[in-house]
């Protein structure tokens, strides 16, 4: 959750707020995005590196395959098409980023469900000092979802990088060996894909208090 912050602090979060969503996009457009980059061999970021490259193909083509298994169970639609308080997710990522592949096509599906509900999706590496108030174990690991408030730009709630057994995995194997490695990031594909998105279902719907 949020931490209480001055009025100063709130302040000047609001504003970097409204400029990352002035530097956002929709779901279709972000997905325009990595369509451009792949077809340019280019992705996100400074990193321009072959390995990156290659992530950015590799979830451009995983967000494909999720796109067409996502689905939301009924009870969950009737709930986000009666969900009645405003609010915009703003997620901070970039096109490498592998735990983005599945977990933006659920949050669009979230998001199509409910007329209060928008989804909107920023380059963490764009916003740094926003991104840097919201550190995961003092690293700036995405996706992070900002849940905002339209009327004030407030930050509500915060999520992020990845559902909570995902996150002990992550943490588990960085505490084995040291750092995180291409196997691990083979096993987190495998866990998302067991997972079929209901770890995430599950966290998005507390957020918004629908469970």
């Amino acid at each position: 959750m949020v931490e209480t912050n001055s009025p100063v602090k709130e302040a000047k979060e609001s504003i970097l707020v409204q400029r990352a969503l002035g530097k956002s996009w929709d779901y279709t457009g972000y997905r325009e995005l990595v369509r451009e980059q792949v077809d340019e061999g280019r992705t996100s970021g400074q990193n321009q590196s072959e390995a990156y490259v290659y992530y950015t193909l590799l979830n451009h083509n995983r967000m494909r395959r999720w796109e067409k298994r996502t689905k939301i169970p009924k009870k969950l639609q009737q709930d986000l098409s009666q969900f009645q308080e405003s609010r915009i997710w703003l997620v901070l990522t970039e096109t490498w980023c592998g735990d983005a592949a599945p977990v933006l096509p659920l949050m669009d599906a979230f998001a199509s469900h409910s007329d209060s509900l928008e989804l909107r999706i920023a380059l963490r590496d764009e916003h740094p000092e926003l991104m840097d108030r919201y550190l995961t174990n003092k690293a700036r690991s995405i996706p992070k979802l900002l849940m905002i408030r339209p009327s004030d730009y407030r930050v509500m709630a915060n999520w992020g990088p990845r559902p909570g057994d995902a996150a002990r995995m992550v943490e588990e194997y960085r505490a084995e060996h040291g750092k995180l490695t291409e196997e691990l990031r083979v096993s987190l594909q495998k866990w998302y894909n067991k997972d079929r998105g209901e770890s995430l279902i599950r966290e998005l719907s507390w957020l918004l208090a629908l469970e």
